[in-house]
């Protein structure tokens, strides 16, 4: 145990770098993708101190130029999964008693490496795996994974700090133990902070998880274990293994020492994993920690007050940017009569004002390729919809094409029906839809967008009327967990703006926030008292 109470860095958001023509940024990341796009990594799993290497391998493709091989991933067989937890098991009495300042030491490394050597290598992975120009992979897999581990350092500092007070002749304490057992992380495509953030965070307190990373983000995550690796995480603290889901999420869950799971991506998903690990409560030695962000159908607001050329760029950049793969990206938006067709004139220019959707590798692109087949065929099949059905028509894009990656338009449809499909489900595009409501309807339309959707993950409200926006306010308090006022409902950064959802997006738990951290620790009371009495009787007994 360390000797003394030690004082952490005073965490700081991590300054984003602009990447304009001739910064040296630039062209490190240039150069770096180059490298990786004409490369041909070999992944293999990471368990313990090995790297395994079944032969049973899948390729890895840009998105964006999905006939281009960058490398291969293996896959684990079942006897992998086994093994992968018991390394975890094994390593866990050593991470769990180390003194929690190193591993504060080895996460702050991590996060000085992905802010120097590795930031263009985890930049150029990202717009090579995800299709994110170089701005959203800055925000992204550099700046946002930089903040969620110094900030979670700090506020690991904070909760270990917070004790309980004692009366004369007793000390009382708390220490915040790790949970008893292995945490099971699984991560998504669209962020590589978060797939970061999801196993870091909980072995940051102590714990050794085993992580599977999304098979559509497994380039970038390479990354992420070679920045833990080179940081001095302790062999089989963060175990990495990839395959057939089912199987991989079945064999963790049947195990008794499974203590908690860390999980961003479908609601469907995460009601299934509940379900499961409901089904298997009497295999485990504790209650499992059960931590979730799912899905969201996230709306911007615009009151007859609201400045038209400001509601149009919070439509554009919350809908499109990364191509509305973001579980917070604005997916239905309601104008008001009034100022709708100038609004709706100002974000169809943004958009024909747009480079067709292309590669991230040139810099002039704002919009890529989503993330898969199975999401562009989702995609444009709504965007067919739209284009018969007599309650809509597609006001903006449209167009669709998957022979060389997987490109979709910025399409915004125009419905006379609030509960319109696409106003409805969950799209995961560069698709948005707009619902026109009179100005004198705006009561009303508040109860409409709080009760159309399942979800409660973010939404913006634009207006200048203050009384507006105080109502607004109150009546969306439970069907958005980040809640925005004049701006777009995407964009939460780490120490400003914990992010997380309620209703069907999830537990709620707030990543980038000291609560989420709490999740991952025990509690343990210790009461000490100096002079134990002798007499069992009490002064009422005479």
């Amino acid at each position: 145990m360390g000797k003394g109470f030690f004082q952490v860095p005073i965490a700081i958001n991590e300054p984003i770098k602009s990447y304009a023509p001739g910064t040296p940024e630039r062209e490190a990341v240039l150069e770096q993708y180059k490298t990786y796009f004409n490369g041909k990594e070999d992944i293999p799993l990471y368990i313990g101190s090995s790297e395994i290497r079944t032969g049973n391998t899948r390729p890895l493709s840009p998105p964006h130029d999905h006939q281009h091989i960058v490398g291969v991933y293996h896959l684990a067989e079942k006897k992998h999964v086994d093994q992968a937890i018991e390394n975890a098991l094994q390593a866990r009495d050593a991470w769990a008693n180390l003194s929690w300042e190193q591993r504060a030491a080895i996460f702050l490394k991590a996060a000085e490496l992905v802010a120097g050597p590795y930031r263009a290598k985890i930049n150029a992975a990202t717009m090579i795996a995800q299709s994110k120009t170089i701005h959203q992979a800055e925000i992204d897999a550099a700046c946002e994974f930089i903040d969620f581990l110094r900030f979670n350092v700090e506020y690991m500092s904070q909760i270990y700090q917070e004790q309980p007070d004692s009366a004369e002749g007793i000390w009382n304490r708390v220490e915040y133990r790790p949970l008893e057992g292995f945490v099971y992380a699984i991560t998504p495509f669209n962020f590589t902070a978060i797939a970061g953030n999801l196993p870091a965070s909980a072995a940051m307190m102590g714990n050794v998880v085993v992580w599977k990373p999304s098979d559509s983000q497994i380039f970038s995550a390479k990354i992420l274990v070679d920045v833990f690796k080179e940081a001095g995480l302790p062999d089989g603290v963060i175990n990495v293994i990839y395959g057939d889901p089912v199987m991989v999420t079945e064999t963790v869950l049947a195990h008794p020492d499974f203590s908690g799971i860390h999980f961003t991506g479908s609601t469907d998903v995460f009601k299934s994993l509940w379900t499961q690990i409901g089904n298997n409560i009497h295999t485990y030695k504790t209650y499992p920690r059960i931590v979730g962000e799912t899905g969201g159908k996230d709306f911007i607001l615009a009151h007859p007050t609201a400045k038209p050329k400001q509601v149009a760029t919070a439509i554009v950049r919350g809908a499109f940017e990364f191509q509305g793969q973001k579980c917070s990206a604005a997916s239905r938006v309601y104008l008001p009569k009034s100022t709708a067709d100038t609004i709706l004139a100002e974000v169809k220019k943004d958009i024909e004002s747009f480079n067709p959707p292309g590669s991230p590798e040139n810099m002039n692109n704002f919009i890529t390729a989503v993330i898969h087949e199975g999401s562009f065929d989702k995609l444009a099949s709504f965007i067919d919809g739209a284009k018969k059905d007599k309650d809509a028509f597609i006001f903006a894009g449209g167009g669709y094409d998957k022979s060389k990656g997987y490109f979709i338009e910025p399409t915004v449809i125009l419905t006379t029906d609030p509960h319109y499909v696409t106003m409805e489900t969950e799209l995961f595009g560069p698709v948005v839809t707009v619902y026109v409501y009179e100005d004198d309807d705006w009561k009303n339309t508040l109860e409409l967008v709080d009760t159309t959707s399942p979800y409660a993950l973010t939404g913006a409200v634009l207006a200048t009327d203050r009384y507006a926006i105080d109502e607004a306010t109150k009546a969306l308090q439970n069907c958005a967990g980040n809640f925005y006022i004049n701006d777009k409902p995407t964009g939460a950064v780490v120490g400003q703006q914990p992010f997380g959802g309620a209703r069907a997006s999830g537990t709620n738990d707030k990543a980038g926030s000291a609560q989420n951290l709490l999740r991952w620790v025990s509690p343990r009371l210790i009461k000490e008292t100096f002079v134990s009495p002798e007499d069992y009787r009490y002064p009422f007994m005479g």
